[in-house]
Parts: C-alpha cells; structure tokens; sequence
C-alpha cells in the first residue's frame, strides 16, 4: 500500500483543471494590478492639474519642511506609544471589570449592575473630547495637595481609559454572555464555584470570540491617543503644530500623520487576520 501512495500521480484531468486555477490566479492578479496603476494614475493627474495644486504641494508636501520636523514629530510618537500601552492595558482591565458587573445575577449585586450600566451609557454618549476637557483641566482644577502636579499625559490617558472602558465593557459582556447557559451549569454541577466558572470556563471562551471586535477597538484608541496634544501634552500632533507655526507649513502635520497611519497598518491588518481565522474556524463548524 505505501508503494502504491509513494508512485501516485494525479490525473491528466487533475492537471489541467491545475492549470486553470492557476491561469486565471494569475491573470486576476495581473488585472487587479493594471487596474490600480490606471486608477492611481489617473487620480494623481487628476489632483495635479487642478488650479491650485502647486500652492497645496508647497505648503502640505515640502520635502525640506518634512525632513526638518521629522526628528521632534517622531520624539513626540513615542509618547503616543507609551500612552496608547497604558491606555490600553487599563481599558482591557476596567473594561472586563465593567462586564462581569452586568452579568451578575445574585440581587445583592444589583448596585454594582446599576452603576456599571449607568457608566457604560454615560461614557458611551459623551463625546472623547468633552471627557479629555473634564479630567484634563476638571481633575487639576480641585487643586488637592495630596495628587500634586499632575502630567497632561496622564490625565490623557485616564480620559481615554475612561471612554474606551466603556465600549470594551459591551464587547466583553457580548462575548460572555454568547457562552451557553449549559456551560455554566455543567460547571457548577462539577463543584466549581462562580469565580471558578468564570475564570476556566466563560472568559477564555468569551475573549476568543470577541477578539476581532476588541482589534477593532484598539485601532480606535491607536488614532485617539492623539487627542492628549489639546491638554498640552507634547505629542506627535502638538510637536506637529509646534512645527507648522515655526515653518509657517502644513507639512508636519501631513508628517505626523503618515506616522499615525504606519502605526495603524500593522494592526489592522492584524485585525483583519484574526476575524478571517475566526469567520472561517465558524463555516468550519470547529470550536473558537
């Protein structure tokens, strides 16, 4: 039998539908990229010949300008960076904090219900700005000797933490509550207790599933994180307008966006990744 499997060799139909696929792999490709030169050509001519572009091209696409405020846009990314891990370490604990407090069931935590839903529909409707308005200038304004003086980087991240905790919180109580009831119970009936079921049985499922939902939320806070320039906070954005009010152009800020969007790809494409491997593991009929 192995020497029957080692000499097989597909057949000349097997072959030629081969072939195919390859064949038209191929010249789809080719298409999609012909396609796009002439749509990106054509875009470019577009733009190019309309009446002001030459003033536009100066003033937002100024080689010198870029490589001038290159070095202090990107210093300022990096306390992007280091806000955005805080930021988002923070969210991911207060959020499933938020969740586990509106789905329990016990009436002695009725309180705890309450206040979580009351704050995820709060945060939920105030707009990120407002809320970086009233930590950020609100929180100093109490003047308590004990906090002392306190980094506009920090209230920024506090303000974010506290909107994004918001939305997170319904994507993990989605993914808690999509976990069977049957689940539950079958671990209760084994002698673990509700912390235990929670902790083996419900979350490690529930953050499998609401993975690519959690992504999409990080990519958000990725991009917000440049809101903390409006408390002060020399950031990309503030170290960009420093220098558009020191070169008299917009190119740093187009600078400081292309950073923004560098920093963005990697995950999103992660995002789109890890949806896919979960759409397909769900038409596969497999567990998450």
């Amino acid at each position: 039998m192995s020497k029957t499997f080692a000499t097989f060799e597909p057949s000349p139909a097997e072959v030629e539908r081969a072939r195919i696929r390859t064949a038209k792999r191929r010249r789809s490709i080719l298409v999609s990229l012909v396609s796009t030169v002439v749509f990106a050509l054509a875009a470019g001519f577009g733009l190019v010949s309309t009446p002001g572009w030459n003033r536009v091209a100066s003033s937002f696409f100024d080689p010198a300008t870029a490589i001038d405020a290159w070095p202090r846009v990107l210093d300022g990314l990096w306390l992007n960076l280091r806000v955005l891990v805080f930021a988002a370490i923070g969210v991911l604990i207060f959020g499933m904090l938020l969740a586990i407090m509106r789905t329990l069931r016990n009436p002695v935590f009725f309180p705890l219900r309450v206040f979580a839903r009351g704050y995820v529909d709060f945060f939920r409707g105030l707009p990120l700005i407002i809320v970086l308005y009233l930590v950020g200038f609100g929180i100093p304004g109490l003047r308590l000797e004990w906090l002392g003086r306190v980094p506009a980087e920090v209230l920024g991240t506090v303000a974010l933490i506290l909107t994004y905790s918001a939305y997170v919180a319904e994507v993990f109580r989605a993914g808690i509550e999509s976990i069977h009831p049957s689940q539950r119970l079958a671990a209760r009936s084994l002698g673990l207790s509700y912390s235990q079921t929670m902790r083996l049985v419900v979350l490690p499922q529930a953050v499998r599933r609401v993975a690519p939902p959690l992504m999409n939320d990080f990519v958000s806070l990725q991009k917000d994180v440049g809101l903390i320039s409006i408390l002060g906070a020399v950031d990309a954005v503030r170290a960009a307008q420093i220098e558009v009010a020191k070169f008299a152009n917009f190119t740093p800020y187009v600078v400081a966006g292309l950073l923004f969007v560098l920093l963005a790809i990697p995950s999103v494409r992660f995002a789109d990744h890890i949806a896919t491997k979960y759409a397909k593991r769900e038409q596969a009929g497999s567990a998450l």
